[in-house]
């Protein structure tokens, strides 16, 4: 039936349609600049793109005298170990406590009802108590990104260990299968993509944490320096800052699904 829900677009109009926001955002960030240069050429609210390659060069290619590094690269490394950090043990409690919760009746009976409410709890609300209890080092950092997000993956993981079969644990035990057994043979298998999937959709809120964190106190930081030069209206940094964390999250979010797709080609299999 000609319905335009039953046309798929190819594989070079895809990538065509995929392009076409971001060229329009940028013809339209383009025209608001030449507008507004043509009126102030000091205009700093929207610098022109030769403004922005100068700056970001500048902090990819030159030694800062304070800190005697390459500022941009210095940032990330510090904003993507504090990530890393935060996300593997949000991922490891994650895959620890969601399968125990949801394997077994009475662990979900008690914690449950407590991991749906303190999944609730805004984790920036309770960011100047971290800074209390851990200090204003590197530790209250990752206690906050594991604060914000690891109640999420585990009960995500809760939900995919209660949704598995009834049947697949039935047989386990009629196989003679052991709890650990069952865990590791009939659970684990099929909780590892969605723990994937869960780390991936985390994303975003975790660059989040990394960022509000850094903002608040750090010595360096992706978020550090965008809240450092905002005084200046230093928008020539800010924007390029900003275009680069969504670059590395989606660089990101992309690894996480190749990884997924590699090491677990059965759970798309099963999708489909």
């Amino acid at each position: 039936m000609r319905r335009i829900i039953n046309y798929a677009p190819g594989n070079g109009t895809r990538i065509v349609l995929g392009a076409l926001p971001f060229v329009v955002v940028l013809l339209v960030y383009l025209a608001g600049s030449n507008a507004r240069l043509a009126i102030d050429p000091a205009d700093k609210l929207m610098p022109a793109f030769a403004s922005f390659y100068a700056s970001i060069t500048r902090l990819a290619t030159t030694v800062d005298i304070a800190t005697k590094q390459y500022l941009l690269w210095w940032d990330t490394a510090l904003s993507l170990w504090r990530l890393v950090q935060g996300l593997g043990i949000s991922a490891l409690l994650g895959l620890v406590l969601g399968i125990l919760i949801g394997f077994i009746p009475h662990l979900r009976a008690m914690f449950e009802p407590f991991m749906a409410a303190f999944s609730l709890i805004p984790p920036l609300a309770v960011l100047p108590i971290l800074f209390i209890l851990f200090g204003l080092g590197e530790l209250s950092k990752i206690v906050l990104i594991v604060f914000g997000i690891a109640p999420f993956i585990i009960r995500d993981v809760m939900l995919r260990v209660a949704s598995i079969p009834r049947e697949q644990i039935i047989k386990a035990q009629t196989l003679g299968a052991s709890t650990w057994q069952m865990i590791t043979g009939v659970v684990l298998p099929q909780v590892l993509p969605r723990l994937i999937d869960s780390v991936r959709l985390s994303l975003g809120a975790a660059w989040l944490y990394v960022i509000a964190a850094e903002a608040i106190t750090a010595e360096g930081g992706l978020g550090y320096r965008i809240f450092l030069v905002r005084r200046y209206l230093a928008m020539d940094v800010i924007l390029p800052y900003v275009a680069w964390i969504t670059l590395l999250a989606f660089l990101m979010d992309w690894g996480l699904r190749r990884l997924n797709a590699a090491c677990f080609p059965w759970d798309r299999i099963r999708e489909g």
